[in-house]
C-alpha cells in the first residue's frame, strides 16, 4: 500500500512523549553487521517506541534496557489475562493469585522489580492507561492490565528503568507499553483449558479483524470473551468437622468454604483507527471497553462459635439465625467491573524536521461490590441476606501536546533529537454508598449482635464522596549522537499537583559502542509517584478470621486526614521519591546470539504503605466495632538492588528454526529507616523485604519445523516469606524455591487453520503447605507468587484469513 510522506516520517514514536502509535518492525528484523552484510536476526533488532523519542532507535541501540515481546511470544502463554502473560515473559514481573482477599481476588497486584504495583506506568499505544478503582491492601492503586484484551496486542515493550522525567508520575520501576494491532486480516481463536484436578475450566474466544482504508489509513476491531469456573484447593476446616460431629443430623458442606480462583466472566471489545487527512496530517483514535462479573467465597461462620451473629437476645424474641443458616454460612463476594479507555489525537509536521502531536484521553474504571448469603445480625429478622456494598469509580482525563525536532548541528554527523511538550491530567475518585442495611448499626448491636453486612461491610454515607486532583507538566528530552560510538541523553520534567505542589525530575543516559555489536549503557535518574485522590481521602472497613481463635475481627483503614488517624500520629501524605542508577552491557552476533546484562540500584524515600495497627483509644466512639485501625503513611525508605540477564540464541536446526531465550532477575529490597525498621511495624518490613522471591527466571526453547512448532519453558521462583494477619499480630512462614515445566505443540493444518495443545506445570507441582492457615482449610498460601492450582492443560484452534 502507498504510504504518505507523513506515514514515512512521523508514525514512529510520537505517543505521550514520543511513545506509541508507531509503524515499527517486529522483533526479528535483520540487523547489519560491521562488515555491512546482513546479520542473523536477533531479538535486539526490534524498532522501539518506548524509552526513546528518536524515530530510529532499535532495541540494541537504546540507552536503557527494553524488552520487546511479539504477538507470537504473547500467544505462547495460555492465558487471556495480560498479567499472567507478562509474569511468564518478564523476569522481574510477579503477580499473585490472592484467593479470598476481597477486591484483590479480581484486581490482582502485579509488581516490576519488586516495587509497588503503582510504581510501574502502563501505556497503551503510548498513552497513559488509567488506574483501577481498587486500592490494594498496602494502598497501591495501579492500572489493571487484565482489562486489556491480549488478542488485540501487536507487541509489548517493557522499559526496565526509572522514567519519571520522561513519562511523569508512577514510572519509577519502569514502563509497560502495549501496542495494539493495526494490520489487515482476520484472526479468530477458540480455546479451552482445565486444571488436572478437574476444575477451573476456562472457555475463551477472541476475534480480530483489520482493514487497510485504501491509501488513507487502517482500522482494526477486537472482541474477546472468557468464562472461567472456580477452583478449590481446600480441606475441610477442623472446626467444621467438630461441628458436624456435634450435630450429626445436619448436613454440613465439605468444604464449608472454598480457597481458589473465583468464578469469572469477562467480555472485552475495542478498536484502533489511523486515518491520513493529508500528506502531513493524520487522525488517530483507539478505544477499549471491558465488562466482567465474578464471585468469590469468604470465611465460613460457625454457628457454635460465631456469637456475634448467632446470639439470641430479648431484643428480637423468637429470632435465631440458626433457622436461616443452620450449618453456618460462607458469604459470597461479588465484583462487577466496567472499564473504558478512549483516546483521540491529531499529528502532523510543521516542517520535515519539526513534528507535532495533540491528543486527549478519557479513562474510567468502575467496580460494583455485592454480598450474598450473609446477614446484618444487628438488624435481626429485618436484615436482608443480599447486599449492594457500593461502587468505587476512578476517572482520568488527559490532554497532551508533544513536539519532536531533529536539530542539525554542524559538528555532529547525525541530528540531535529534541522532544518537548506539556500535559494536563485530572484524576477523580468517587465512592458511592451501598445499601443502608450493609452498613447499618441496628438495635441488636446493643446486645452484642454484629453490625454491617457480615463478611464485607458496605461503604457508608459518611465514607461516600468525590475527590479530584489536577496536575500540569512540561518536559524536554534530548538525545545527542557524539560520533559513531557515543550517544548521550538528558531529560527534565516539571510537574505541579493541586494536592501538594510541584516537583522536578531529571534523567541522564549514555551509551558507548565498544564495537558495532557490543555496547555499554547507563542511566542516572530521579523519580516520583504522587499520592492519588483515593489514597488521600478514602476510608475502608474489612473483616478477617483470626487463625488462632477462629473469631471474626473487624479492621478499619482511615484516611490520613481523619481526626482519629491524626490522633494516632497520621500526617499528610507526600510523593514517593526515587533515585535510580543502572549500568548494562548489551551485545549481538552474526551467529544469532544476543543479550544484555543490566545492574541497577533504586533508592526510594517516603515510601507509601499502611501504618502499624492501633487499638481504639479508650473513650473513643467505635460504632463499627473496630478491633484495630491503621492509616496510609509515608514513613520509611528502601534500597532495591538487582540484575537483569536476558539472552537469545537463534539458529537453523535441521529443517527448522530453533530459538532459545534465557531471562533471569535477581532483586533484593532492604528497609533503610522508618517505622518498618523497628518492631512496631515488623509486618511491613517483612512484606517489603521478603514477600517476593529474590530470584526469578525462565528458560524457553522453541523449534519451528515445517507445519509443526514445539515449545518448552522452565520457570524458576526462589524462596519467599508469607504472613497472615490476626487480631493480635502476624504469623510468618518461609517457602522454598519452586520450578515448573510448561510444554506446548502446535500444528499448522494449512495457511488458514492451526491447532495448539499444551500444559503448564506439566508435573503437577505444588509448594509446601501453608501450615499457619490450616485452621481455615487453606492448603497452599494465598499469597504465592505463582499459580498453586497444579497442572493446567489446554487446547486452542486458530483461524486466520
Amino acid at each position: 500500500m502507498h504510504r504518505s510522506k507523513l506515514s514515512r516520517s512521523i508514525l514512529l514514536a510520537l505517543g505521550l512523549v514520543g511513545a506509541g502509535g508507531a509503524i515499527a518492525a517486529d522483533a526479528g528484523t535483520a540487523g547489519t553487521s560491521s562488515s555491512g552484510n546482513a546479520a542473523a536476526p536477533t531479538q535486539l533488532d526490534a524498532m522501539l517506541v518506548t524509552g526513546t523519542r528518536a524515530s530510529n532507535r532499535t532495541q540494541f541501540e537504546t540507552l536503557a534496557p527494553v524488552d520487546v515481546f511479539t504477538k507470537q511470544d504473547i500467544q505462547s502463554v495460555d492465558s487471556t489475562d495480560l498479567k499472567d502473560v507478562l509474569a511468564q515473559l518478564v523476569p522481574s514481573f510477579v503477580v499473585q493469585r490472592l484467593p479470598m482477599a476481597d477486591g484483590q481476588v479480581f484486581v490482582r497486584p502485579a509488581t516490576l522489580r519488586g516495587l509497588s504495583p503503582d510504581q510501574t506506568l502502563v501505556l497503551v499505544n503510548g498513552r497513559r492507561f488509567h488506574r483501577s478503582a481498587l486500592l490494594g491492601n498496602r494502598g497501591a492503586q495501579a492500572a489493571d492490565l487484565a482489562q486489556i484484551p491480549t488478542s488485540a496486542i501487536k507487541r509489548i515493550e517493557v522499559l526496565r528503568d526509572g522514567a519519571s522525567a520522561q513519562y511523569g508520575s508512577d514510572a519509577i520501576a519502569g514502563v509497560i507499553n502495549i501496542i495494539l494491532e493495526d494490520s489487515p486480516g482476520t484472526e479468530i481463536t477458540a480455546g479451552y483449558s482445565q486444571y488436572a484436578q478437574g476444575d477451573g475450566g476456562s472457555r475463551d474466544f477472541s476475534a480480530r479483524t483489520g482493514w487497510a482504508l485504501g491509501d488513507y489509513g487502517s482500522l482494526a476491531l477486537f472482541a474477546e470473551s472468557s468464562n472461567s469456573d472456580a477452583t478449590s484447593r481446600t480441606r475441610q476446616r477442623p472446626d467444621a468437622i467438630a461441628f458436624q460431629a456435634a450435630h450429626p443430623k445436619l448436613d454440613v458442606p465439605n468444604p464449608v468454604q472454598r480457597w481458589g480462583q473465583p468464578k469469572l466472566e469477562s467480555r472485552r471489545v475495542g478498536f484502533n483507527l489511523k486515518a491520513n487527512a493529508s500528506d502531513t496530517l493524520e487522525l488517530y483514535a483507539f478505544g477499549l471497553y471491558s465488562h466482567s462479573d465474578g464471585v468469590s467465597d469468604f470465611n465460613w461462620r460457625n454457628p457454635d462459635t460465631t456469637t456475634g451473629a448467632y446470639r439470641t437476645t430479648s431484643i428480637f424474641p423468637g429470632w435465631n439465625l440458626r433457622s436461616l443458616y443452620p450449618v453456618g454460612f460462607s458469604p459470597q463476594y461479588g465484583n462487577t467491573q466496567n472499564d473504558l479507555q478512549l483516546v483521540a489525537g491529531l499529528r502532523g509536521e510543521i516542517t520535515p524536521k519539526l513534528r507535532w502531536d495533540l491528543s486527549a484521553s478519557y479513562g474510567r474504571n468502575a467496580i460494583d461490590y455485592s454480598l450474598d448469603n450473609s446477614i446484618n445480625a444487628s438488624l435481626g429478622p429485618d436484615s436482608p441476606t443480599s447486599f449492594d456494598l457500593g461502587r468505587l469509580t476512578q476517572t482520568e482525563k488527559n490532554a497532551n501536546a508533544d513536539f519532536n525536532y531533529e536539530w542539525d548541528v554542524a559538528a555532529l554527523s547525525k541530528p540531535v533529537n529534541v522532544a518537548f511538550g506539556a500535559e494536563f491530567r485530572q484524576e477523580t475518585y468517587q465512592v458511592r454508598a451501598g445499601d443502608p442495611a450493609s452498613y447499618a448499626v441496628g438495635r441488636g448491636a446493643a446486645a452484642g449482635l454484629e453490625a454491617n453486612s457480615n463478611g464485607a461491610p458496605g461503604f457508608s454515607a459518611s465514607q461516600a464522596g468525590q475527590w479530584s486532583q489536577r496536575s500540569k507538566a512540561a518536559y524536554v528530552d534530548m538525545e545527542v549522537p557524539l560520533g559513531e560510538r557515543w550517544s548521550i541523553g538528558a531529560a527534565g520534567r516539571y510537574e505541579d499537583f493541586s494536592s501538594f505542589g510541584s516537583t522536578v525530575d531529571g534523567k541522564l543516559s549514555a551509551r558507548f559502542a565498544i564495537t558495532p555489536d557490543v555496547a555499554l549503557r547507563g542511566t542516572l535518574s530521579t523519580g516520583f509517584r504522587a499520592p492519588t485522590p483515593a489514597q488521600l481521602n478514602t476510608t475502608s472497613t474489612t473483616q478477617g478470621l483470626d487463625t488462632r481463635t477462629l473469631q471474626i475481627f473487624t479492621s478499619g483503614r482511615l484516611s490520613p486526614s481523619d481526626p482519629l488517624a491524626q490522633l494516632l500520629g497520621a500526617k499528610p501524605l507526600t510523593p514517593e521519591e526515587s533515585r535510580t542508577a543502572s549500568l548494562g552491557l548489551t551485545w549481538r552476533t552474526e551467529l544469532g546470539l544476543s543479550g544484555s546484562v543490566d545492574v541497577y540500584r533504586i533508592t526510594l524515600s517516603d515510601r507509601f504503605s499502611q501504618s502499624a495497627s492501633f487499638a481504639i483509644p479508650a473513650g473513643t466512639p467505635n460504632p463499627l466495632g473496630y478491633t484495630s485501625v491503621n492509616y496510609f503513611t509515608n514513613d520509611f525508605d528502601t534500597t532495591t538492588t538487582g540484575v537483569d540477564v536476558v539472552g537469545n540464541y537463534l539458529r537453523d536446526l535441521g529443517a527448522g528454526r530453533m530459538t532459545l531465550t534465557l531471562a533471569y532477575n535477581y532483586n533484593q529490597t532492604r528497609v533503610d529507616n522508618g517505622s518498618t525498621s523497628v518492631a512496631t511495624n515488623e509486618t511491613q518490613r517483612v512484606l517489603f523485604e521478603d514477600r517476593l522471591p529474590e530470584h526469578k527466571g525462565s528458560f524457553t526453547g522453541s523449534w519451528d519445523v515445517g507445519a509443526w512448532s514445539l515449545m518448552a519453558r522452565v520457570r524458576y521462583y526462589g524462596k519467599w516469606t508469607d504472613s497472615t494477619g490476626n487480631a493480635t499480630g502476624d504469623i510468618y512462614q518461609q517457602f522454598g524455591a519452586m520450578t515448573f515445566l510448561d510444554l506446548a505443540v502446535g500444528y499448522r493444518i494449512n495457511e488458514h487453520h492451526s491447532l495448539r495443545v499444551g500444559a503448564d506445570n506439566v508435573f503437577d507441582r505444588y509448594p509446601d503447605e501453608a501450615t499457619f492457615q490450616a485452621s481455615r482449610g487453606l492448603i497452599y498460601s494465598r499469597n504465592a507468587p505463582y499459580d498453586t492450582d497444579g497442572a493446567n492443560v489446554y487446547a486452542q484452534y486458530r483461524l486466520t484469513f
